[in-house]
């Protein structure tokens, strides 16, 4: 493979604290930002090495790292090499370039606070850590789970927190850990490399901190569409989670420690393979899903674990190991097309009567004292009342409704479910370059820590996501906040959770709800 290298004029620093790595394909002009939030770090280019690695880019992001190299003699080494399928190979080559005594990985379109690098090297050496987490907010709606940012902590133990939920690889790594226990993305693996990478490191860590202090990373949700993590097809997720469970299966021996680690990986990889749009997959696809998740779960679903799962990943995981695809996809389609389905009282047991109970073993179904599944709901019709969002739902009886950490007015009449959500507050609450949030149900008092959404996965027990596949959406409601106009509206995931909607007015999108009103059609006609 013919290679080109390229380093910046000057010296380069032999030892600067922190060595970034960045991996770059095609993220133009997203990356001309990221740049920029790495010179002006205030730890000063004397102490920070970056080292950028062009994985075969075709739009201008190669020609851009270089120029910034000519422009910061010195503080750049930038690598060009032929497109290598994935950003695991540019980021161990990155490593292998890196010189400081931390390591810190950006992703090509994110951004960092300018104090970031200095924040977190500080704490690095006061705390001894060999990993140091600082706190990581979404932008363009990109959800960030937030549970582990609620504090900052000198020591934070990887089996009894929600790091186990936070693997991802925008973190600072001291390199001798790396180095000592050769930890390195693994190249066969297109998307979801970080994971096992960051897992690895924690396990071996002598001491990981959280700093909750300060912004320090910006995820940036890009809108084009060259992102390979969001172009993944189905087929490749199949494939990423189940190297993901045996990695984890193989670094960590059978017991709580391992389930620790499992648990999220079921409601959140796994849980994520059995959405609603499995329905849509062609049929080979479907039975590479099927076999993948019956075996997964044949080998680590404990009950430990299956304990602390949300009642529709329960109830779909049960049925993909002990039934056929046809089974599986009957129970997705019923949540799908049907909705919440009547419960059966047998025995002093509950079941629910999803297709396939009485033929496939009762397990399957199973809802005993399961809370959760009281509050499933699905909504029926929405409505604006002034600032406020009605939502009529069916199924369960929550005692209380939220759109992740937003409370919401709850009501009971009869099989009639009314929930009222104030506008206002989602709007004063939302960041600004938009915001979606996951309204679920709780069959207690409100707990924001067992939300769905910024805190817990979709697939974790305490609380029901409320479904919404069926129900007519209404308008966006237009509000203004300060200088800006935002369109607040509710709309559904791709497995027909219901989310509450806040995205900023450009002008370019002013543009388009114009040109798409009736009365724009007719008047261009």
């Amino acid at each position: 493979m013919s290679e080109l290298a390229s380093e910046s004029a000057g010296s380069v620093v032999s030892r600067p604290d922190v060595t970034v790595v960045i991996a770059v394909y095609n993220t133009m002009p997203y990356l001309t930002e990221c740049l920029n939030s790495l010179v002006r770090q205030t730890i000063g280019a004397e102490r920070m090495q970056i080292v950028a690695v062009d994985d075969g880019s075709t739009d201008r992001s190669g020609a851009e790292l270089d120029r910034f190299a000519r422009r910061h003699p010195g503080l750049f080494t930038v690598l060009h090499q032929t497109n290598s399928g994935g950003p695991a190979a540019p980021f161990n080559r990155g490593i292998d370039a890196a010189t400081g005594r931390y390591v810190f990985f950006i992703g090509a379109d994110d951004l960092l606070g300018p104090e970031a690098l200095e924040r977190l090297v500080t704490a690095a050496d006061e705390y001894e850590s060999d990993v140091v987490l600082g706190r990581v907010v979404g932008v363009n709606s990109r959800h960030i789970y937030q549970d582990i940012y609620q504090k900052s902590e000198k020591d934070v133990d990887l089996f009894d927190s929600p790091l186990p939920r936070s693997l991802a690889n925008t973190k600072l790594f001291r390199r001798e850990l790396l180095e000592q226990h050769a930890i390195r993305y693994p190249e066969d693996m297109r998307i979801g490399s970080d994971l096992p990478f960051t897992l690895a490191a924690c396990y071996h860590a002598r001491r990981i901190s959280v700093l909750a202090d300060y912004d320090y990373y910006f995820a940036v949700r890009r809108f084009s569409a060259t992102n390979i993590t969001y172009l993944s097809r189905h087929g490749l997720r199949i494939e990423t989670v189940d190297k993901i469970m045996t990695f984890v299966a193989d670094l960590i021996e059978p017991g709580r420690r391992r389930d620790a680690i499992m648990v999220h990986r079921f409601d959140h990889e796994v849980a994520r393979l059995l959405e609603d749009d499995v329905l849509r997959l062609d049929r080979p696809t479907q039975e590479q899903l099927h076999r993948t998740v019956a075996r997964l779960s044949e080998a680590y679903l404990t009950d430990w674990i299956a304990e602390r799962l949300g009642p529709e990943t329960r109830i779909r995981l049960a049925v993909a190991r002990h039934g056929d695809l046809d089974d599986l996809l009957a129970v997705i389609r019923q949540d799908a097309a049907e909705g919440v389905p009547p419960t059966v009282e047998r025995d002093g047991r509950r079941y629910a009567a999803y297709p396939g109970f009485g033929r496939l073993p009762d397990e399957c179904f199973d809802v005993t004292g399961w809370a959760d599944w009281d509050a499933k709901l699905d909504a029926k019709s929405f409505t604006w009342s002034g600032d406020q969002l009605v939502i009529t739902a069916a199924g369960g009886r929550p005692e209380s409704v939220s759109a992740e950490d937003i409370p919401a007015q709850v009501g009971v009449s009869g099989d009639v479910v009314t929930i009222r959500l104030d506008v206002a507050e989602v709007l004063a609450r939302s960041g600004e370059s938009g915001q979606r949030r996951a309204v679920s149900a709780q069959p207690g008092p409100f707990d924001p820590a067992r939300a769905l959404g910024a805190q817990t996965a979709t697939g974790a027990a305490g609380a029901a996501a409320v479904r919404a596949a069926r129900a007519r959406m209404p308008r966006p409601l237009v509000r203004r906040r300060g200088g800006r106009l935002f369109a607040i509206a509710p709309t559904v995931d791709e497995s027909g959770r219901l989310m509450i909607s806040v995205v900023p007015l450009t002008a370019r999108r002013v543009l388009a709800r114009l040109q798409r009103s009736p009365g724009a059609r007719k008047n261009a006609g």
